[in-house]
């Protein structure tokens, strides 16, 4: 029965280590091994692969810092510089003027709201109407006469068209569209005089070719109403052009007057016709002097 009850060689012994102090378990005994060291790379993406970085690089690189260093350098002094001139213009009362208008192709400086008094600013606004109604009246005229020109008119009205056109719109802004924006804007009597000199010249020319006698080849180079009644009975499409350009420049005429009427009214109440009177004065008796 002995052999019967053999003990399990598959259960686990129970070794007390206390009961005898001589003998250490087998677990003691047991050593574990050390783990190969890991090599430097070990945690390098790379596997081992070397990053090699020019030097010629990196000297590249603090050459273009430099240059840009310079560059900025150079750019703060022209700008101190710039800004140094200005107020020194600003001291010395001069004006620099950018140019602002037209928005799409800048040629002329002009800015009503901003330098022109509020109370003066409608007067300049239909001035600067009867500026740009003189220059749509010399390009009507100029389309018109070239209708006329291929119908058989001749090209000397052409030219004169072309003329008319080229001289006038810039004449007008230098002699009297510009000196009214200063005069408004300076409150200066003597641009105030040149105003009213150019400006009845203006309004002279504009009532001349609202008629257009037969003066200069037949006033068939103007879009006045008397050849445009000629026209009209030889060639109707010419005829109309005619009357249109005599429309523009009737509008034209109407609103010169008023411009012209609105600022010699507020020149003589403002007391500036006895100050440009004061300084002809001043003028004629130095002129006297030195003779």
């Amino acid at each position: 029965m002995a052999g019967r009850y053999e003990s399990n060689p598959f259960d686990e012994e129970e070794v007390n280590p206390f009961s005898n102090p001589g003998r250490v378990p087998p677990a003691a005994n047991s050593r574990l091994m050390p783990l190969p060291p890991e090599p430097a790379d070990f945690y390098n993406d790379r596997n081992g692969v070397t990053i090699d970085i020019p030097l010629d690089n990196i000297k590249d690189t603090k050459t273009k810092e430099k240059e840009l260093r310079a560059k900025e350098a150079e750019l703060k002094k022209r700008e101190q510089d710039i800004k140094r001139r200005e107020d020194a213009a600003t001291r010395a009362g001069i004006v620099i003027e950018d140019k602002n208008w037209p928005p799409f192709f800048p040629i002329i400086h002009h800015d009503i709201a901003n330098e022109i008094p509020i109370h003066l600013q409608r007067m300049q606004y239909f001035a600067f109407c009867s500026f740009l109604g003189l220059a749509a009246c010399l390009f009507w005229n100029f389309i018109a006469v070239t209708t006329a020109w291929i119908k058989g008119d001749g090209v000397k009205i052409w030219f004169l068209a072309i003329i008319y056109f080229i001289t006038g719109v810039p004449g007008a802004y230098v002699l009297w569209y510009r000196p009214l924006y200063n005069a408004m804007r300076t409150d200066s009597a003597l641009k105030f005089g040149w105003f009213f000199i150019f400006y009845a010249l203006h309004l002279g020319f504009v009532l001349f070719s609202t008629v257009a006698p037969p003066i200069i080849f037949e006033g068939r180079s103007l879009t006045g109403i008397l050849p445009a009644i000629d026209l009209f009975t030889e060639h109707i499409l010419v005829g109309v052009f005619y009357f249109l350009g005599f429309s523009l420049f009737c509008l034209e005429s109407l609103i010169s007057i008023w411009v012209i009427q609105q600022v010699y009214m507020y020149f003589r109440g403002s007391g500036k016709a006895a100050e440009l009177k004061s300084e002809a004065a001043r003028g004629a008796i130095r002129a006297g002097a030195a003779m």
